[in-house]
């Protein structure tokens, strides 16, 4: 997966709030197009908060369905563990190929809640998982030692970019243990995080410009810091600037864009909400300054 973006698709409504399988289709199909390391469906950027058990199945059947073997794919599952179960034996139905296990809802656990959290869900279902530390998910040495031991659990997705912790973990990790970078618009950590040996980044930005995604990680991979710190300059310190003035434009911004290129992606689901129009003026005229920088077109 360290091989290209990681590709977080977003979940497609209609107007009215439905969910528009057809535009999902086109939208995944678009972006397995543009070569990502894998896809992961229903997952935080897919608004899997917002789904029901039908529409889980239809999203994650369809990603399966367009990927067609030719890459991963990893369905969001998350909740409480007997929740998981019952998202984890629907994405196993589809043909998914593992599980990124999101933050469970609502109340903090001791360590020990944390590791048998992924032991009920891991003894329940044939898929590999992948742990997604974040918000109320922390994991110390101790614990991550036993939750790298659970049959099944084969990497952990970071998003709290404590790098002195995240050290400490790759290295009390047995070989081969997978471990991702997803923090909020990654590649702002992008480098810092390979420092700490994760180099491979989930990209929301892959989500709306595939174009300015696949750039930025050629020029991390090929240690072009001229392009990568252009980037950052340009495009994406002022992607997180206008990200941070609304509680949950990490999903509308993207969704917003993905729109003003033509996906259809539709609108978020509430409790997110639309960007303002000041908001959408000031995202199309930085999506188009990005795409520019890359040599590409609104």
């Amino acid at each position: 997966m360290a091989r290209g973006v990681l590709s977080f698709p977003l979940t497609s409504f209609h107007d009215d709030g439905t969910l528009d399988p057809d535009g999902f289709r086109a939208h995944v199909a678009a972006q397995i197009a543009t070569g990502p390391g894998a896809i992961f469906p229903a997952c935080g950027t897919g608004e899997f908060f917002s789904l029901d058990e039908d529409e889980y199945r239809q999203v994650v059947t369809i990603a399966v369905e367009e990927a067609g073997g030719r890459l991963p794919v990893v369905a969001g599952t998350g909740y409480g563990w007997a929740q998981a179960v019952r998202f984890a034996r629907i994405a196993e139905e589809a043909g998914a190929d593992a599980l990124l296990v999101l933050p469970h809802y609502l109340v903090a656990g001791p360590q020990d809640g944390l590791v048998a959290q992924l032991e009920q869900i891991a003894a329940r279902t044939r898929l590999p998982l992948i742990a997604y530390q974040r918000g109320q998910v922390a994991f110390g040495v101790d614990a991550f030692r036993r939750v790298a031991e659970i049959p099944g659990v084969i990497g952990l997705k970071d998003g709290h970019s404590d790098l002195d912790r995240l050290q400490r973990l790759t290295l009390a990790a047995p070989e081969g243990f997978l471990f991702f970078n997803g923090a909020s618009t990654a590649e702002i950590q992008a480098r810092a995080y390979a420092t700490v040996g994760v180099p491979a980044y989930s990209s929301a930005v892959h989500a709306f410009a595939p174009e300015i995604a696949n750039a930025f990680f050629t020029a991390l991979r090929d240690g072009d810091d001229g392009t990568v710190e252009k980037l950052l300059r340009e495009f994406y310190v002022p992607l997180v600037e206008l990200r941070d003035r609304v509680p949950g434009y990490a999903v509308s911004l993207v969704k917003a864009a993905a729109r003003l290129r033509g996906r259809p992606v539709g609108p978020v689901r509430a409790p997110l909400t639309d960007p303002s129009a000041a908001d959408l003026a000031d995202l199309e005229r930085l999506l188009a300054s990005g795409l520019d920088l890359v040599g590409a077109d609104l």
